[in-house]
């Protein structure tokens, strides 16, 4: 309600633990709460016998809990014990900026002592880009290094992204020296805070997932880490990583998903204030527009201030330099506008953009507006993937034997026209389109393409493939791409067939294969989108942020079939 709102909505920035040599101190938002403990442990460990001391909580203003522990609380692990609606709960802190194995328990930590050398001076190396010049390249952390053919050290992990001088057989650069030679401006990285569905304790056993189901949105994924049972490690080794890549003049574009968590009911922001942070029915029932099994509340005011403040934590503390929102379609405007804003006082050069479907939510308060395509116009500065480019080159998502231009279709000549200029209906600039043909969602774009010309050689087909990439990388917006489709990257099924949604398959799908780059056909293309990346850069007409310039200075040779 608007009282509720009024009276508990908390304006500090010191939620969670603040942690000093001399003491820490713990803030808790759980205005329905009855009472409120502070669990202080040795270990991350859930379930682990090594309580050190359990703390009452005093309330304090807007619905807040507080307590301070004198001493220097480095490395100290802890959990809150709320009791809520007539039960007890222990629940990680949902501001928790660390944690144990899997998320359970928070940690108090030093985030200055786990900064690498340099960090002080670390900086974009693009930070006078703008959108419709920057050259995305999205890329799952496992993928790059796991593959034998990659020859990088540090497999699956953050650390692998950096490894330099990593070479296939035949000497053909991977990894890092792969993408600097390919000329991308912005290295975009499926999710990497934590996550629930792959153990971070048994690494031993083979696992995979994309990342899109949150469970601590502040906390870098450990499986991706050398240690994920101690929380220091993987926030160092997510600056090592960052730092790396922006030595080798690359910046970071974290993938996130504030649209919905992995499981609404265990999620500590809900254990702790009961269903507050989920939209719901007058039934109770989750709204799920996401298919995830819940959508975010996103235009409650704790709701609103947790994104925001989650947002500006990863730029300021790990200098992230752009943020994708998974289906922000179901993110209100007001609270995009308000992380955009947050931001750019102090990074004015980080980059936003998402997937701004039209989806059905249950938004809790009226006169709200959802950040979609059709509302561009609402939220100036962020970007939308363009489905319109997508669709009309390659075919529907939705029917994967549909042709599209670039396989033979005859298309609308006028919506083509459109595309290429950067500015299909929905998109009142060319720096709020993101062109794309390929990304880790449906099929691989050579498989796509053989799907839907199985009368085709293979040669025409790697044609095809590279006109897509001319359009994408030629025509105004921002140019995207999946790692990999630059050598025509697949995903073979065992059984025949192609993975269109990879996103819990094996490695054997997944994994980059270098190797495909000692074969004449995978160089000719890298060559290719290298030649096409060097032109866009080479050329400023090619990268025109407003659509007043876009019509003054291009002029349309052809209109075919308008």
């Amino acid at each position: 309600s608007a009282e509720f709102e009024a009276k508990y909505t908390y304006h500090g920035n010191d939620l969670g633990a603040v942690w000093t040599t001399d003491a820490t101190t713990f803030r808790l938002w759980a205005p329905t709460a009855a009472n409120v403990k502070l669990n202080l442990y040795k270990s991350g460990t859930e379930g682990a016998d090594d309580l050190i001391e359990q703390i009452e909580m005093k309330p304090d203003v807007n619905g807040t809990w507080i307590a301070r522990k004198d001493g220097d609380l480095n490395g100290v692990y802890y959990t809150y014990l709320v009791d809520v609606n007539g039960s007890t709960v222990e629940a990680c802190d949902p501001y928790a900026r660390t944690t144990g194995v899997n998320g359970k328990r928070a940690m108090v930590i030093d985030l200055a002592a786990a900064n690498p050398e340099g960090w002080e001076n670390d900086t974009d190396p693009n930070a006078d880009l703008g959108m419709t010049d920057a050259v995305i390249y999205e890329l799952h952390v496992r993928d790059l290094s796991i593959d034998e053919s990659s020859g990088i050290q540090q497999k699956g992990k953050y650390l692998g992204l950096i490894e330099e001088g990593t070479k296939t057989l035949s000497g053909i650069p991977t990894g890092l020296d792969h993408m600097k030679a390919l000329g991308i401006t912005h290295l975009h990285i499926l999710p990497m805070y934590d996550y629930g569905s792959v153990d971070e304790s048994r690494l031993d056993v083979p696992q995979f997932n994309w990342g899109y189901d949150p469970v601590n949105f502040n906390v870098p994924e450990g499986s991706y880490s050398t240690d994920p049972f101690h929380g220091e490690v993987r926030v160092k080794e997510v600056k090592q990583m960052v730092k790396g890549l922006h030595d080798n003049g690359i910046s970071v574009v974290m993938d996130v998903v504030y649209n919905h968590v992995y499981d609404a009911e265990s999620f500590c922001f809900n254990q702790i204030v009961p269903v507050y942070f989920s939209r719901t029915d007058l039934n109770g029932k989750y709204s799920n527009a996401s298919a995830c099994g819940n959508d975010t509340a996103s235009e409650r005011s704790m709701v609103k201030k947790y994104i925001v403040d989650s947002v500006k934590y990863w730029a300021d503390e790990y200098h992230i330099d752009g943020f994708r929102f998974d289906l922000v379609g179901l993110i209100d405007t007001d609270t995009i506008n308000a992380v955009m804003a947050e931001v750019h006082k102090t990074h004015p050069n980080v980059i936003f953009y998402g997937e701004g479907w039209s989806m059905d939510t249950l938004v809790t308060k009226p006169d709200y507006h959802m950040t979609t395509q059709a509302n561009a116009g609402l939220v100036p500065g962020f970007a939308f993937f363009s489905d319109t480019v997508r669709d009309i080159l390659k075919g529907s998502v939705f029917e994967n034997t549909e042709k599209g231009f670039v396989s033979g279709a005859v298309v609308q000549g006028k919506l083509l026209h459109q595309c290429f200029m950067g500015t299909p209906d929905w998109a009142p600039e060319p720096a709020q389109s993101v062109n794309y043909v390929s990304c880790h969602d449906n099929n691989a774009l050579i498989d796509r393409i053989t799907l839907s010309t199985p009368e085709s050689s293979r040669a025409d087909r790697v044609k095809m493939n590279n006109l897509a990439a001319a359009f994408v990388l030629t025509a105004q917006g921002a140019p995207f791409f999946q790692a990999g489709e630059e050598f025509l990257r697949t995903k073979p099924l065992p059984e025949g067939g192609y993975d269109h949604n990879s996103y819990a398959s094996p490695d054997s799908i997944n994994a980059i294969r270098w190797d495909c780059l000692d074969t004449e056909e995978c160089i000719e293309t890298l060559r290719y989108y290298q030649g096409l990346i060097q032109l866009r850069k080479a050329h400023p007409s090619l990268r025109l942020a407003t659509r007043k310039e876009a019509t003054e200075q291009i002029t349309p040779i052809c209109l075919c079939n308008a």
